[in-house]
């Protein structure tokens, strides 16, 4: 943006038709008083309005493949009670509600 120095008495004069010039240009203007910068006129802009953070990353992801049908790898059963490796580990499964009486 190229700024324009105006004396303060032809801003003065001036004043209501710079303002129409600088809205409809965007071209600054400098007044000064004897020679010194005193005071910037420049157009009006509003600041853009913030974005909120929810949603901010919606559309950004990407599904490749299936996600409907299982996976290929075979996950099994749950153990059964007789399996060695659950005699083995005298692992004790209690529900919340045993445990909380227990404390």
């Amino acid at each position: 943006m190229e700024n324009t120095a105006l004396a303060a008495g032809e801003f003065k004069a001036t004043c209501l038709s710079l303002m129409d010039e600088v809205a409809a240009t965007g071209r600054e203007i400098v007044i000064t008083k004897r020679g010194k910068p005193v005071a910037k006129l420049v157009p009006y802009r509003t600041k853009p309005k913030a974005k909120s953070i929810f949603g901010a990353l919606a559309h950004t992801g990407e599904i490749i493949g299936d996600i409907v049908s299982p996976t290929p790898e075979y996950w099994g059963e749950w153990p059964s009670p007789s399996d060695p490796l659950v005699l083995d580990a005298d692992v004790q499964v209690t529900s919340k509600r045993q445990r909380r009486k227990a404390v």
